[in-house]
């Protein structure tokens, strides 16, 4: 692929990335990838030990700096002064806005979520919140300077609508508008917005899922994604993410979805998995960011 050979040099941004949900799955691939590429990395994410742990890492594998800001995003508007103060006077060329997350391990109706006034309330403050709030803090900077990349993670899961999954969908599909909104309005400002759809990567979200043809890395998928900057504000991330999305919109279009029939095949297909997706989860809930 041609942005495979001619890759965007992202240090012309500016000195420093900001990622969160950084300590696992795709946020740390983006923070390792970025490194890897010059960039100076703020770490922000739930657990100070694993923070600590990433950042020594990156530090000593790539020979750059790093700060860390613990916080839990699931908590709301409470959170973003202090994330500010803690970015206060760092050139932030790069934003990615990863951090996300379900609100059930299975496939549920909207009534079966377990825990609903609270877990709904984390999974819109944790997928939407965050991602409004974190480019409020840091666009304003970008815009001075006349240069950014804002780089926000959507789902596969945003592009039709997805019965028993509908909040997080839901969540995903607004990462996706508000992504191409805001490109739209400061591209003549000098800075780019990307949305990034992955499908199936393997991180604690998917249970860990095991990586094969279908099924990325989330190291791979970082540095597939990556490669797409300076070439589409819209991207799957990889390859064979991008062909599963369309053989999916073909095959298996939203209007399909939304039939009874298919809507009680997936429920039949989730009480045939929760034995094992609660295995699963029972192993990595603890590492979940």
């Amino acid at each position: 692929m041609i942005s495979e050979i001619w890759q965007t040099d992202l240090k012309t941004y500016g000195h420093w990335a900001v990622i969160t949900g950084a300590t696992s799955g795709i946020g740390r691939a983006y923070a390792e990838e970025l490194a890897k590429r010059g960039l100076n990395i703020v770490l922000i994410s739930r657990s100070e030990e694993k923070l600590r742990t990433v950042a020594k890492e990156i530090e000593s594998q790539y020979n750059r700096q790093t700060r860390v800001i613990q916080t839990d995003f699931t908590e709301g508007h409470s959170i973003y002064p202090v994330i500010a103060q803690q970015l206060a006077g760092l050139e932030i060329g790069i934003l990615v806005n990863n951090v996300g997350m379900n609100y059930i391990g299975v496939l549920a109706n909207f009534l079966d979520v377990p825990d609903p006034d609270q877990r709904i309330t984390h999974v819109i403050n944790c997928n939407m919140l965050s991602v409004t709030q974190m480019c409020r803090l840091i666009l304003p900077g970008m815009v001075e300077r006349g240069k950014g990349l804002i780089i926000n993670i959507s789902s596969e899961a945003a592009s039709q609508p997805q019965p028993m999954v509908s909040v997080y969908s839901a969540t995903k599909i607004f990462v996706t508008y508000f992504s191409l909104s805001l490109h739209a309005e400061y591209r003549s400002r000098g800075i780019t917005v990307q949305c990034v759809a992955p499908f199936m990567v393997s991180t604690n979200m998917t249970h860990n899922v095991p990586v094969n043809p279908l099924v990325k890395s989330a190291a791979s998928f970082a540095r597939d994604a990556l490669n797409t900057v300076g070439y589409t504000t819209y991207t799957s991330g990889c390859l064979t993410h991008a062909l599963q999305h369309i053989a999916l919109s073909i095959f298996f279009p939203g209007w399909l979805r939304l039939t009874s029939f298919c809507v009680k095949l997936m429920a039949k297909f989730a009480r045939t998995i929760e034995p094992k997706l609660k295995e699963r989860m029972a192993q990595t809930n603890n590492k979940q960011d």
